[in-house]
């Protein structure tokens, strides 16, 4: 295969967004589901890890690919948010199995973050992008617009920009990292535009005399588990405040030109949210509805996105993690028995009518073992930041039952029931999400400090 990472040329792409579009892009997913309903082929069973990451490397960055999407029934859309949530890992050296691996990683990277910057040229920004065909593609909100649109793409083109700055490194990454720089000199105002528009959006939001900012004050807005429909959610309006941050490391924007859109400076700003939403003493995964007992109050996507709202730098920042991640831990309603695998949540969230058929449990009652990782990788850094062993033994626990369930179900689970099973409802079969691999292995070596695979390229 040709190493070289070739620029592709504007292909006429189009974008369309509204009440007709979203008809067709509902009526385009109800044809995928049910075909993974009815056509989805099961393969030849594998057991051992390196064999199951070998295949998922394989299907995931397929010279075939149009786009990065996870392996779900629902990956022939695109959802700009997994490359902050779930895929941040992609060109970690340490994953790539060879330099093949690499070419295929960084094209197909590249061609994805190119694609969702043309749909912020195009003002959509959206939860979601379904392709119609031809170059058209349709941009739909699910369930609520979003808070962590522009935090995904941010993160792709993050990625792509220091592709070359870890080693080992391949020809491909410095490849990566050149058009990184090109794609964000071309569509660097277009970013700056939508995310001063984001900043825009934020609603004032009084509580016992002080006045906040939140994103979703009056009105849910989606984040990576949306379909709780709730208002003032914490995860929500942490991807906000990242999205500020890495706004401002990129210089896609200054921020003097965003404290005066906010009247704030950002670290005034996240100091607000550790306020409110940890008055408690810990972080309340929701302000929205009647105060409920501590345990019921947290949910494990507090843990937010790998470089994200968690520096941990301040004493009373990790005292408030500290506090939420013990009450998970400490709560049996949150684990699978006898795992270290975490749920969502102690309950089930308010359902809509899709998710009784397609997804009942998918926010709540379920395990999302990408949310797992993110929780032993934030556990990890809490004892840097501490300089303390409080977490290690938990994140490597955590990592050890995934590994498990990796190879007992052959192959990365997108989510994972209750019980320990493979997730399945009537319209989802359940899925191998291909590319939320790498992340896991990254953060295995960061735990064990040995690569849990080695490739000999």
């Amino acid at each position: 295969m040709n190493s070289d990472i070739s620029l592709p040329s504007d292909r006429g792409n189009r974008f369309y967004q509204g009440v007709a579009a979203t008809f067709l892009a509902n009526a385009l997913q109800a044809v995928n589901f049910l075909g993974d309903r009815f056509l989805r082929q099961s393969r030849d069973s594998l057991s051992a890890i390196e064999d199951l990451y070998r295949h998922s490397m394989d299907s995931a960055f397929s010279v075939n690919e149009a786009f990065l999407v996870t392996g779900a029934p629902h990956a022939s859309a695109y959802y700009p948010r997994d490359f902050a949530w779930f895929y941040p890992d992609v060109l970690d050296p340490e994953t790539i199995m060879d330099a093949q691996d690499a070419v295929r990683r960084a094209r197909l990277l590249d061609k994805s973050v190119r694609l969702l910057l043309e749909a912020v040229r195009a003002d959509v920004v959206t939860t979601t992008i379904v392709p119609a065909g031809r170059g058209r593609y349709l941009g739909v909100d699910y369930f609520s617009r979003p808070s962590d649109t522009l935090l995904g793409i941010l993160a792709g083109l993050q990625q792509m920009i220091s592709a070359d700055q870890r080693a080992p490194s391949y020809l491909a990454m410095a490849q990566c990292a050149h058009a990184g720089r090109l794609l964000q000199a071309e569509y660097g105002d277009d970013l700056k535009r939508a995310i001063l528009q984001l900043a825009s959006e934020l609603e004032p939001f009084d509580d016992g005399g002080t006045r906040y900012l939140l994103c979703d004050a009056r009105g849910p807005r989606s984040a990576a588990t949306d379909t709780r429909a709730e208002r003032r959610r914490f995860v929500t309006n942490a991807c906000v405040y990242t999205t500020f941050l890495w706004s401002v490391q990129l210089g896609i924007l200054d921020e003097n030109e965003l404290k005066r859109r906010l009247g704030r400076d950002l670290a005034q700003y996240k100091e607000d949210l550790l306020r409110l939403f940890g008055k408690d003493g810990y972080i309340r995964h929701s302000l929205d509805g009647p105060k409920r007992p501590p345990v019921s109050a947290v949910a494990l996507d507090f843990v937010g996105v790998h470089r994200g709202f968690w520096d941990m730098n301040d004493a009373s920042e990790r005292a408030l993690f500290a506090a939420t991640a013990d009450l998970i831990i400490a709560e049996p309603r949150f684990r699978i028995p006898s795992t270290f695998h975490f749920l969502v949540s102690v309950d089930n969230p308010r359902n809509k009518l899709i998710h009784k058929i397609a997804a009942p449990a998918y926010q709540g009652r379920s395990s999302w073992p990408t949310f797992n990782v993110e929780f032993a990788d934030r556990m990890l850094d809490y004892d840097d930041a501490s300089s303390r062993a409080n977490y290690r033994a938990c994140a490597q626990g955590i990592l050890k039952d995934i590994r498990t369930a990796t190879e007992l179900h052959g192959g990365y689970q997108e989510l994972i029931s209750e019980q320990g099973l493979k997730y399945r409802t009537w319209a989802y079969k359940g899925a191998v999400a291909h590319s939320w691999f790498p992340r896991f292995l990254s953060v295995w070596k960061r735990a064990y400090g040995t690569p849990l695979l080695k490739w000999n390229d």
